[in-house]
């Protein structure tokens, strides 16, 4: 069994490294030698140690205005420009140009945390593409998640509506999504594609590879140039048996590490794990023993993505004569999908309406329900809060949470978690048994894969700027020179120059501002809007009416006092006092011996010294609004 990638003990010398090779099965640790000299591309190996956890390297400042880099000598070079999913775990975008070529690699959306109150997804910034329209030769998917196509009826038309290729399951998932959209992208043009095709799209040539993921119809993406050829993974991870690589997977990355591989361009969403995922057919024996051996109901929740684990729940529950009931839009619908792709057939009486839940004895029962991340409106959430019409938790029940937590959850799904425990039900999670598997391959997965395509330079991607930092390490340590490898932010432009012998992150960067999706509008909200969105949903707001007699040039009656979300006004009158003493006092003063109703003046002051008393007497800042008002 491999030596997972640990950190070595303080001050300690590391024992061995990851040598590159081309050799299959494990990857072992050994002391350091030179690489194996299959190309001139690699030099000795770095001896750099290889670290699990390294210090997170700051961001560049995104308050910065950016400029677009001129096109100069692009015809002798390579751009690579990651337009998301290179600062997060999400919203991910990847752009290649080349001459008078563009290709787009995924348009996904990222999840909003409580940073940015009242915003539905984060999409990445286009404006790159919206001004170079007529380059762009094709929208590339590697897969069917939200965080790589959630982003398409949003952008699809800003950037000229170009050709979109995916596997058949990913076109059908977005064709799917575009119904909810009906005014946009009304002239898709669909291209399936599938593991092992080869397209041509204006000068450059793509080939298509299968990539294990938690979706089936994931591909890898290897685009062929005059300088060599550069190998997008997407999200992957190896399917592997007691963390040796299946025949199939020494395969696919044997045949491409025979190209002349140039970039390599990575996942490294789990980079920081070491060792081997756990493979997902651990999960399926697990559910297979739980689903025969539960007495009572078994109501398993899970990510309507997981498409073959559902599909397996389907046949398992098939085999030992239980009966499943769907519970989830997203569910239904990808189940709906699956139909369509050929992915499965269940039998015809295998699934039945919750309304008949009652028609059947209660160890025949699985249902299959969304709602693990424990959202407000989902099926798992409604029965744990006695809100669905037809189903009723009770003690017999077993609860299977089939899903890691994604991260920003983690307080909804201890939540929800608790509303199940009060029924005195089962409740079984991947923290106790093995009932998930992620989709993201370890430490070492990513470094055998490393090794086996055997590119000159090495770009991490997909994942928060530490993660990137994390997987270069790996690199370095794999012996890939440290000038050979470039870790990016959002809007960087990566060139591959002097004839593919010299790659370099330019000074210029293209637009990477936020670019959101709040209700109907998308666009580049301003930071004000959203840290007036923070200031509310922490410190409320303050709201002060100033009525004042033109004529006299005095208040027509004690200042009104609004406030939501500060202080309960009943028992703050003291406070409420000073305000109206504060705000009396400067409308006084700016209108004294006759002078003339300065309002804009008037405002500032009232506005500043209401808040300076606020902040001294609370030590809250809300959001205070004075209103003028003359007679």
């Amino acid at each position: 069994m491999n030596n997972p990638i640990n950190r070595p003990a303080r001050g300690a010398r590391p024992s061995g490294q990851f040598v590159r090779g081309k050799s299959g099965g494990n990857t072992q640790t050994k002391k350091y030698q030179p690489r194996p000299k299959k190309t001139n591309y690699h030099q000795t190996a770095s001896k750099t140690p290889v670290f699990r956890h390294l210090k997170n390297t700051p961001t560049k400042n995104k308050g910065a205005k950016t400029q677009i880099a001129p096109l100069v000598n692009l015809s002798k070079n390579i751009r690579i420009i990651p337009l998301g999913g290179v600062e997060e775990v999400g919203k991910n975008m990847m752009v290649l140009e080349y001459l008078n070529d563009i290709l787009i690699f995924d348009a996904g959306v990222q999840f909003t945390t409580e940073e940015s109150p009242g915003i539905d997804y984060i999409l990445p910034n286009t404006t790159y593409l919206e001004e170079r329209q007529d380059k762009i030769r094709g929208l590339i998917i590697t897969h069917g998640h939200l965080d790589h196509i959630g982003g398409i009826p949003y952008i699809i038309d800003k950037i000229g509506n170009p050709p979109l290729y995916g596997s058949n399951l990913t076109t059908l998932m977005i064709k799917k999504k575009m119904e909810e959209f009906p005014t946009q992208g009304k002239q898709m043009n669909y291209k399936i594609v599938e593991a092992g095709e080869k397209i041509k799209l204006g000068n450059l040539t793509l080939k298509f590879f299968p990539v294990t993921h938690s979706i089936p119809g994931a591909l890898g993406i290897s685009i062929e140039t005059p300088l060599g050829n550069v190998v997008i993974t997407g999200d992957l991870k190896l399917e592997h048996s007691n963390e040796t690589p299946t025949a199939k997977e020494e395969k696919t990355w044997g045949e491409l590490g025979q190209d002349n591989n140039l970039l390599l361009i990575a996942d490294s969403t789990n980079v920081e794990k070491p060792g081997y995922s756990m493979p997902e057919q651990v999960v399926y024996d697990n559910i297979e023993q739980i689903i025969k051996y539960t007495k009572g109901r078994l109501i398993v929740g899970t990510f309507a993505s997981q498409f073959e684990r559902m599909i397996k729940i389907f046949e398992i529950a098939e085999k030992y004569g239980k009966k499943i009931i769907t519970e989830g839009r997203s569910i239904n619908t990808n189940l709906e999908i699956a139909k369509l792709s050929g992915l499965f057939t269940p039998k015809k009486d295998s699934v039945i309406p919750s309304s008949e839940i009652g028609n059947y004895p209660a160890d025949r029962i699985i249902i299959l329900a969304t709602g693990s991340q424990g959202e407000e409106f989902a099926a798992l959430t409604r029965l744990a809060t006695k809100k669905h019409k037809y189903i009723f938790l009770n003690e017999r029940d077993t609860v299977v949470l089939s899903s890691s937590i994604v991260p920003g959850n983690e307080l909804a799904v201890r939540r929800l978690e608790d509303n199940l425990y009060r029924y005195d039900l089962k409740v079984i999670h991947y923290r106790v048994s093995d009932v998930h598997s992620t989709g993201h391959g370890n430490a070492q997965e990513l470094a055998w894969i490393n090794q086996k395509v055997g590119a000159r330079f090495f770009m991490p991607a997909y994942g928060h700027h530490s993660m990137l930092k994390v997987h270069a390490e790996i690199a370095k340590s794999l012996g890939i020179p440290p000038a050979n490898i470039v870790v990016p932010d959002n809007g960087s432009i990566i060139e591959i120059q002097d004839a593919g012998q010299k790659i370099v992150i330019l000074k210029e960067k293209a637009p990477s501002g936020l670019m959101m999706v709040d209700g109907l509008s998308v666009g580049n909200m301003q930071e004000v809007v959203i840290r007036d969105r923070q200031c509310l949903a922490q410190d409320g707001i303050f709201v002060i009416i100033v009525t004042i007699d033109l004529k006299t040039k005095r208040l027509k009656k004690s200042p009104d006092i609004i406030s939501r979300g500060f202080v309960y006004l009943r028992e703050s009158q003291e406070l409420l006092k000073k305000a109206r003493y504060i705000a009396k006092t400067i409308v006084e003063k700016a209108t004294q011996n006759g002078k003339p109703v300065d309002f804009d003046q008037i405002k500032v002051e009232v506005a500043g010294g209401v808040s300076r008393l606020l902040l001294q007497t609370t030590n809250k800042r809300p959001i205070v609004i004075p209103v003028i008002l003359g007679f």
